[in-house]
C-alpha cells in the first residue's frame, strides 16, 4: 500500500513542478515585454519595500530608496551599517523587493539574494542621501540585490496573471 501512495505523491509533485516550469518558459519577446513592463512599474513606483526575515522568522518590511535596476535587474540601495536589516541580511540573504504602481493596479516583486558591499560606497550613493549619512565612510553601507525571479502584474500593460489562481507572470534570472 505504501509504494502506490509514494508513487502517486511523486507523480503529483512531478506534475506540479512540470506545470510551474512550463509557466515560466517564455520566448525572448515575451520575456522582454515582461521586463520592459516591470521597469516601467519600478520607475513609476520610485520607492520599494525591502522585506527581510528576523531571527524569529518574522518578515520585516521597510521603505527604501533604491537605484533603478541595471540591465540584469540587480538593484542597489544603502543603509546604516548598524541597522537591523544588516544583521538580518547576514543571517539570511534571501530578500524580497516590492514595488507598487501608484498610477494603476500593478506591482513588481523581485525575489533575490542581498549582499553587503563595503567597496561600492562612491558608485552607489545618491547626493540626496547626504543628510542621512554625514560620515559616508562610517555610516553608509551599500546593499546589492541580485534577482532570482521576478513577479509582475500590470493592468496598464495587460499583464494580469492567471485568471483562476491569480498567479502573476514570472521571469526567472540566472542566480549568482
Amino acid at each position: 500500500m505504501r509504494k502506490p501512495t509514494q508513487f502517486v505523491l511523486s507523480l503529483l509533485l512531478f506534475i506540479s513542478f512540470d506545470s510551474y516550469s512550463q509557466k515560466v518558459i517564455q520566448t525572448d519577446s515575451t520575456r522582454n515585454k515582461l521586463l520592459d513592463a516591470a521597469r516601467e512599474v519600478i520607475e513609476t513606483a520610485k520607492n520599494c519595500a525591502l522585506i527581510t526575515q528576523d531571527d524569529e522568522g518574522r518578515s520585516r518590511v521597510r521603505v527604501m530608496d533604491p537605484f533603478l535596476p541595471d540591465n540584469d535587474f540587480v538593484v542597489w540601495f544603502g543603509t546604516n551599517p548598524k541597522s537591523r536589516k544588516v544583521e538580518q541580511i547576514k543571517n539570511d540573504p534571501r530578500v524580497t523587493l516590492y514595488y507598487f504602481d501608484p498610477t494603476g493596479i500593478g506591482y513588481v516583486m523581485i525575489h533575490g539574494k542581498a549582499q553587503l558591499v563595503e567597496d561600492e560606497k562612491e558608485k552607489h550613493f545618491k547626493e540626496e542621501w547626504t543628510s542621512f549619512y554625514a560620515d559616508k565612510a562610517e555610516s553608509y553601507l551599500p546593499i546589492k540585490v541580485s534577482p532570482e525571479w521576478l513577479e509582475l502584474v500590470s493592468y496598464k500593460h495587460g499583464i494580469l496573471g492567471d485568471s483562476i489562481t491569480w498567479e502573476p507572470e514570472i521571469v526567472l534570472f540566472n542566480a549568482e
